[in-house]
This record gives structure tokens, C-alpha cells and sequence, in this order.
């Protein structure tokens, strides 16, 4: 399996251009590639996914992990290319907004409050809090890997629904935790939570924040992967 980030705040690869936001491109050997979220700008989502060799016309599915700017601007940008992609959305979107994708796309799934199988081998925690927002359960050999859009819900708290789901510790989790407004007294509480949960690799990036990513740089050591815009991470 092989992530790329496509759209990050977070500068990695000198040559992509870093925005508020987050997009990851998904691959898996033998599975149709898929998005999950598209960033906060269409024309740099394109540009990025071309310098990255991510062929956005191939996915089969688009993933929406909540409906805030950051993470929905690119979805016109993305339909353009690929008017066949089967969005799964949040029914925190607009119904009037799911009503207009569902004509411009191959088709819409909206997910609820409860746990749900998506598409070969990707369930979704459901939609949790107040904001609606969805996270990604991908099956991998090597374990469940989670992306979060930004962990609105709270990190530990999507982890461990996660976690529950697939009965065994996650192997990676990768994406936004929302803790760029957090003190180093939560931040240490986030991640002594993360570790009591089996976590194994983290990959913190987006609005997670610089403070709370060298803590888990600290905390995870090696098993804290790098994030950014162009950043990879192969299982």
C-alpha cells in the first residue's frame, strides 16, 4: 500500500506547493486507487497530483472526511477529470450539495452516525461530533492504517472507535489531529492515549501543528513518519 500526500499545509517537496488543507491518494496492489478529501484549491490539488504522478482520472472513489473549506475546495476540480468517481460524503454536507454531486459524479454514498463497509477493504467510523466528520479504516497485511481529515472528534476518541471496529491495534495513522491550538499538557495526554491504544506508526501532519508534532516525534521516534505535501508512505 503506498499514501500520498497531495495536499498539506505542512512544505515537504520543494517543488509542490504547500496550502492549508489536506488530500491523500491512495494506492493498494490490485484495488482501484481513490482520494480521500481534496484540499482547500482545485488548480493546486491538479498540479501537485501531476508533479506526485497521481492520475486522479483512474480513482474510483472519493472519500469526504467533513465538510469544512480545507478539505471539500478541490471536489469540482477533481469531478472535472473523473465525472465516473463514486463520492462517499458525509450527511454533515449540505443535502442540497449531496443532491448536486449525486448529478455530476458516478454516484453518492452518504454515511451516517454508525460504522459502515465503503469499498474494498475501507470502512468508515462513521460520522462523530458535532462537526460530522467521517474517518477512513483501510485493511492492510500489516494492520488497520486510519486517515483522519482533522480529528475534530478527537484523535484518541476516532482511534479507539477504529480500534474497537477492527479488533486489533492500528498499525499506522496518518492525517490532521487538531492539535495546533492544544497545549503541551494535552498534547502529552493525546499521545499517551494513542500508545495505551497500540498505536504503532503515526504519521501527524495538516493542523495537527509543530509543537504537538515534535512531541510525537519524541514519543514515536522512528515510528513517527514524516507528513507534508509530496510525502509518501509505503506499507
Amino acid at each position: 500500500m503506498k499514501l500520498t500526500i497531495l495536499f498539506d499545509n505542512v512544505p515537504f517537496r520543494e517543488d509542490m506547493q504547500p496550502l492549508w488543507g489536506f488530500a491523500c491518494w491512495v494506492e493498494d496492489e490490485g484495488k482501484a486507487p481513490w482520494l480521500f478529501d481534496t484540499g482547500s484549491n482545485g488548480r493546486v490539488l491538479l498540479a501537485n497530483a501531476q508533479k506526485a504522478g497521481a492520475d486522479l482520472s483512474r480513482a474510483a472513489a472519493l472519500v469526504i472526511s467533513h465538510p469544512h473549506w480545507d478539505h471539500v475546495g478541490g471536489i469540482d476540480s477533481v469531478l472535472e477529470i473523473n465525472s465516473g468517481l463514486h463520492l462517499y460524503l458525509p450527511e454533515s454536507l449540505s443535502k442540497h450539495w449531496i443532491e448536486d454531486l449525486e448529478k455530476m459524479s458516478g454516484g453518492v454514498t452518504v454515511v451516517g452516525e454508525e460504522p459502515q463497509p465503503l469499498f474494498d477493504g475501507v470502512v468508515s467510523t462513521g460520522i462523530m461530533s458535532e462537526v460530522g466528520e467521517q474517518a477512513a479504516i483501510i485493511h492492510s497485511d500489516k494492520g488497520p492504517v486510519v486517515l483522519t481529515g482533522c480529528a475534530h472528534p478527537g484523535i484518541v476518541e476516532i482511534v479507539a472507535r477504529a480500534t474497537e471496529l477492527c479488533k486489533e491495534p492500528l498499525a499506522l495513522l496518518m492525517g490532521g489531529f487538531h492539535l495546533f491550538r492544544s497545549d503541551e499538557e494535552e498534547i502529552a495526554e493525546v499521545i499517551e492515549g494513542l500508545i495505551a491504544l497500540g498505536v504503532r506508526q503515526v504519521c501527524p501532519t495538516h493542523c495537527t501543528g509543530e509543537r504537538a508534532t515534535a512531541m510525537f516525534r519524541e514519543a514515536f521516534g522512528e515510528d513517527c513518519l514524516r507528513g507534508g505535501v509530496g510525502a509518501v508512505v509505503e506499507l
